[in-house]
Parts: structure tokens; C-alpha cells; sequence
């Protein structure tokens, strides 16, 4: 072997010192990145389900507004006004899966052609927003709002 190879071959693992550093460096970047958006995407997905599980929650809510109001109709002899409708504004009951909802009623006597038939239109909100009434556009965040309406 002589004098000259063993120089070349010196400079040349020189120059190669740095490059297991720089690789290093970008696989420790691409892996920081796949985690950050993993932990972003995991992180929407639950904001996400939790939200799907309020909108169910305010569909019950709003369900069993509607119920009411066809009970107060049906039952109690309640007459709703033609026009402008009558407003009740409610909590669900403490204690429950719905007690962070309001439900707001709105009873209407839809006019007929014939006067004998009597048609009620009964339409129940239900938002997770405690305010004076629903829908309550003034909340920002996490609202969720359901509407039910039933006509008889």
C-alpha cells in the first residue's frame, strides 16, 4: 500500500464524519412531525365525537319539548293563539344527561281552510347554552342546537 491510498482513503471517511448527524437530524424532524399530527388529528377527532354526542343529546332534549307541548295541548285544553305563537322557556330536570339544555316551546294555531279542523303546530329548540331562551346566537364555543316540529 502506499503512502498516496492511505491519504485518500483518510480524507475520504473525513468527509463522510457529518453525514450519519444530518440523517439523524431529519429522521428525529420527520418523526417529531408525524407525532404533532397525529396528536392534532386525535385531538379534533374527540372534539369531534364529543360535539356529535351533544347534538344527540339536544335532539332528546328537543324531542321531549315537543312532547310537552303536545301534552299541554292535547291534555291540559291549552290554546294556542293564532298568529304569534306562546313561548315557554324551560330547563331540563337536574340530575339527567340533558340537564345542561334549555328547550324553548313555541305553541301556533295554524290556520285552515275548513274551521272545523283545528291544526296545532308545536316547535321545540333545544340548545346547550343556558340563556333566556333558545336558539341563543350569542353563545360562541361549543353550541349545539336542535329543532323539533310537529303539526296536528
Amino acid at each position: 500500500m502506499t503512502h498516496q491510498s492511505v491519504f485518500f482513503r483518510v480524507r475520504a471517511a473525513s468527509h463522510q464524519r457529518g453525514a450519519s448527524l444530518i440523517t439523524a437530524i431529519f429522521l428525529l424532524v420527520v418523526l417529531a412531525t408525524l407525532a404533532v399530527a397525529m396528536v392534532s388529528l386525535s385531538t379534533t377527532q374527540q372534539a369531534s365525537t364529543a360535539l356529535d354526542v351533544q347534538g344527540s343529546r339536544a335532539y332528546l332534549a328537543a324531542r321531549a319539548g315537543a312532547e310537552w307541548g303536545v301534552y299541554q295541548v292535547t291534555r291540559t285544553a291549552l290554546v294556542c293563539p293564532t298568529g304569534t305563537p306562546s313561548i315557554t322557556t324551560f330547563a331540563m330536570p337536574a340530575g339527567s344527561t340533558l340537564s345542561p339544555f334549555s328547550v324553548t316551546v313555541q305553541c301556533l294555531r295554524v290556520a285552515n281552510a275548513n274551521p272545523a279542523l283545528v291544526r296545532h303546530q308545536v316547535t321545540a329548540t333545544a340548545c346547550n347554552q343556558p340563556g333566556p331562551a333558545c336558539p341563543n346566537p350569542s353563545n360562541s364555543g361549543d353550541y349545539v342546537q336542535r329543532i323539533v316540529t310537529v303539526e296536528f
